[in-house]
């Protein structure tokens, strides 16, 4: 037996005002994307936004649906946009914001594991890291330097 210690780390930022300008205008992307989600039952609307390597901005957000599991996060919502007309393209940055309408987010809010999975698929793929950027409605917003290390154990294609 043996034990391996896996480690992640992270960039906090205060606040938007603290992003570097490129990344600010992304996750104002995000924002604005977050408005037009369609979340009648949960009330939790999620924006997304990509960079792409030509500098495009592909945004998306959470389309919520009476029969639950036929919805779908903004982040899967955004990538599968790129990839069905972008599938060339290189995803550079990621940012994503949330917010609720029961309360204020104050905390940055991540990825859901299948989120995460299908983003870490995209990474791979192209072999290369996505920054992920993602914040609550205010306060700190959280950055990983790539989707894997968000998810540091992931399933791909080798298993298959």
């Amino acid at each position: 037996m043996k034990k391996i210690e896996l480690k992640t780390q992270i960039t906090i930022f205060d606040s938007i005002e603290e992003l570097p300008t490129i990344v600010k205008g992304l996750m104002d992307k995000a924002i604005e994307a977050k408005q037009n989600a369609y979340a009648p039952y949960s009330k939790f609307k999620v924006g997304a936004a990509f960079l792409l390597d030509d500098g495009t901005i592909i945004t998306g957000n959470n389309q919520e649906n009476a029969a639950y599991p036929s919805g779908m996060c903004a982040e899967r919502v955004a990538i599968w946009k790129v990839s069905s007309d972008f599938p060339h393209k290189k995803i550079l940055k990621l940012a994503i914001s949330a917010s609720s309408s029961s309360q204020i987010l104050k905390e940055p809010v991540a990825p859901c594991g299948a989120c995460r999975q299908t983003l870490s698929e995209y990474e791979i793929k192209q072999k290369e890291k996505i920054e992920v950027y993602f914040m609550g409605e205010e306060g700190e917003i959280i950055k990983s330097d790539s989707v894997l290390d968000l998810l540091p154990i992931a399933f791909d294609k080798t298993f298959l």
